[in-house]
């Protein structure tokens, strides 16, 4: 299961920070500081996986031996990619895959490429919508319902939600009259 999925910018500032777990803000942030601490510090040629800080990791059991120490459901490991001035990261369960969740973060940025055509971070500062439509088209409860990019797509077009507005909309024209959102104003 996916425990939360995390997107910031090289400065540490939170771009998408979705929980599919109850967990306390406070805990919350915490949590987004330790993680970014440990990503941003590590050098591009090491692995993409990580242990979860000790925030959140399972403590030591103190019942009998014959029960299991920790559930399946318990966020155990960290998983992230990045993207020139992004850092996308998925907390997850022992039970997922590490080389899927690459994988799923490789679509979530495919899907937001093709969504902007040539994503970059201003598109999703200025279209938030659209990213969260992406990744509950592609996540639902913490459970992968989609991994095909183009269905992704379709979904968060036909549906409506997060409409995507275009850089010189979101920007303005270059050459004149804005004619983004700031026109009439």
């Amino acid at each position: 299961m996916i425990n939360a999925v995390l997107v910031f910018n090289n400065s540490g500032q939170p771009r998408l920070t979705k929980f599919y777990t109850q967990l306390d803000t406070s805990v919350q942030q915490r949590l987004i500081s330790e993680i970014f601490t440990l990503v941003s510090n590590r050098p591009a040629s090491a692995c993409n996986f990580l242990p979860l800080p000790p925030l959140l990791a399972p403590g030591p059991s103190t019942s009998s031996s014959s029960e299991p120490t920790h559930h399946s459901d318990t966020p155990t490991s960290i998983t992230y990619r990045h993207y020139a001035t992004l850092y996308f990261i998925l907390i997850s369960t022992s039970t997922e895959s590490p080389l899927a969740l690459l994988d799923l973060i490789q679509v979530f940025v495919e899907s937001l490429d093709r969504l902007f055509s040539n994503v970059c971070e201003l598109d999703l500062i200025f279209n938030f919508e659209a990213m969260h439509a992406c990744l509950a088209e592609m996540v639902v409860g913490g459970v992968v319902v989609e991994t095909r990019v183009q269905e992704i797509v379709k979904g968060v077009r036909e549906s409506g939600r997060g409409s995507v507005r275009g850089k010189e909309q979101s920007m303005g024209s270059v050459g004149g009259v804005g004619r983004g959102m700031w026109a009439g104003r």
